[in-house]
């Protein structure tokens, strides 16, 4: 009995340790500190205690992670809220499994020293937006609100600061308050901003985790283990911001170490403080959306959310 047991130890040391379960992560922009914690997750190996090992992606466009995830091509994708409710609303097969950042963070932003004060003021100028299918929708919506009239919608993509800067825009939907206006600061200009929330838009989660169906199905406790990794980040950041930022810029070797240090204090108060997916807030947003145009089909969010 004894020699059976030695056997069997030799056989499962010689076997080694599981292999990871591999996850492809596509991001929604380039990185920067908003997605700090999954840094932080893989660089303190709480995805590898997990048995995941995460690929993360950037996309080549904005809109590519979440049609990525739906589709499968990838398996997890960050997204934003009003993204999925749109997409949702749209038929795409898509489900939110976790969340990032859980209040807005995305401006109407315009320079400081421009005239304008309220949003009215926008009615006749061109106005940029970063996220074709969201952010020109959500404009849409916030000028119908605010009385914005006559504008004339321009897809900036990632070009938000040289647009301001160059005169092609006016102002544009899109950018966030901790992080472009950091930007703008270090060159200079002096940054004015509208906040979503504030001005009839409702409150929602701005960075969330999605996939797709199949995912879903196959691979759920994977997705799950990911999102409580993530999790664990987000505890990790907000106990030492200076190590977690320090494991970043390893990671991200090539990242404006001033622009991202000064952003991470602004974003560290709107990470999510837990995994919860709040039904109602969802519906209250999807019915928002509904209201004022952003989708043209109700949307139930409990076949949106994802359950354990």
């Amino acid at each position: 009995m004894k020699r059976f047991l030695l056997v069997l130890l030799l056989l499962v040391t010689a076997a080694g340790p599981a292999a990871a379960e591999e996850l492809t992560l596509m991001l929604d922009w380039f990185p920067n500190v908003d997605h700090l914690p999954i840094y932080t997750a893989a660089q303190k190996g709480f995805f590898k205690e997990a048995g995941l090992e995460v690929e993360i992606l950037s996309p080549s466009e904005t809109t590519d992670g979440l049609k990525l995830a739906a589709a499968g091509r990838v398996d997890l994708a960050v997204s934003y809220q009003p993204q999925a409710t749109i997409a949702a609303a749209a038929g795409l097969p898509v489900h939110v499994v976790g969340r990032l950042v859980a209040h807005p963070l995305t401006t109407l932003l315009f320079l400081k020293d421009s005239g304008i004060q309220t949003p009215a003021d926008l009615s006749g100028r061109p106005i940029g937006y970063t996220v074709p299918g969201l952010m020109d929708v959500l404009l849409a919506a916030f000028a119908k609100v605010n009385a914005v009239e006559d504008y004339q919608a321009v897809n900036v993509g990632f070009a938000i600061v040289q647009s301001l800067s160059a005169g092609r825009v006016d102002a544009v939907m899109g950018p966030f308050k901790t992080y472009e206006t950091v930007e703008m600061a270090h060159r200079g200009m002096k940054a004015g901003y509208f906040e979503l929330e504030k001005y009839g838009i409702p409150d929602y989660d701005e960075l969330i985790f999605v996939c797709g169906p199949q995912t879903l199905e196959k691979r759920r406790a994977e997705v799950e283990a990911f999102v409580a990794a993530v999790a664990r980040g987000i505890a990790a950041v907000r106990e030492d911001s200076t190590e977690a930022l320090e494991l970043y810029f390893k990671a991200v070797p090539d990242a404006d170490r001033r622009t991202e240090t000064e952003a991470l204090a602004l974003t560290l108060p709107y990470f999510a403080d837990d995994q919860q997916l709040d039904s109602p807030r969802w519906q209250r947003f999807a019915d928002f959306a509904l209201a004022h145009g952003l989708i043209e089909t109700p949307v139930d969010v409990n076949r949106l959310l994802a359950r354990p």
